[in-house]
């Protein structure tokens, strides 16, 4: 299970570094025009990817609180800062970028620390009101890697439509 997980963290770290390269080379008036997605802009949507990545990998702090170096993967997730406000900077396009750099660092690290027994510890899920039920962590480790891979999906359909090449489909690209 763990070569499976590890190749989705790397996959993710690849396409994460592929969407940034290409939202680099937009102005950032581009990267902030509204797109009618849900999170506006191509930047807003990129900006999700890096909270979602946060608040899910930081939701597996109590599920492997016996394994130090997972924690330790885990506790640099506490220096990644995610920009508010409607509008980014181009400053805070860069902390966007970097972040999600630094989140898949955290991601890779974590599953490399994790072992097998790891990923059948119960993960609490939070966002259910009163007392959250768990799900094994292999399953939210899936649920997170759905949810980039989602929003990726939205960042290359907006790109499409703007003709602009893409490709983190994982066929061109080299990421094991």
């Amino acid at each position: 299970m763990k070569e499976i997980f590890l190749t989705f963290a790397k996959y993710n770290e690849a396409a994460n570094k592929a969407i940034v390269t290409i939202l680099n080379t937009l102005s950032n008036d581009d990267r902030e025009k509204s797109r009618k997605s849900y999170y506006g802009s191509l930047s807003g949507l990129a900006r999700h990817i890096l909270g979602g990545q946060v608040y899910i990998l930081g939701m597996f702090k109590d599920a492997v609180v016996g394994n130090a170096a997972a924690t330790k993967a885990l506790a640099s997730l506490a220096k990644i800062e995610i920009p508010e406000g409607k509008k980014l900077t181009e400053e805070q396009w860069k902390t966007v970028a970097a972040g999600l750099k630094a989140a898949d660092k955290a991601h890779i690290a974590f599953v490399e620390a994790l072992d097998e027994k790891d990923f059948s510890a119960p993960v609490a899920v939070e966002w259910y009101k009163g007392k959250p039920p768990t799900a094994p962590l292999y399953f939210m480790l899936q649920s997170l890697e759905a949810h980039g891979t989602h929003h990726r999906g939205q960042i290359s359909q907006i790109l499409d439509s703007l003709n602009i090449d893409n490709d983190w489909s994982g066929i061109n690209i080299k990421f094991l």
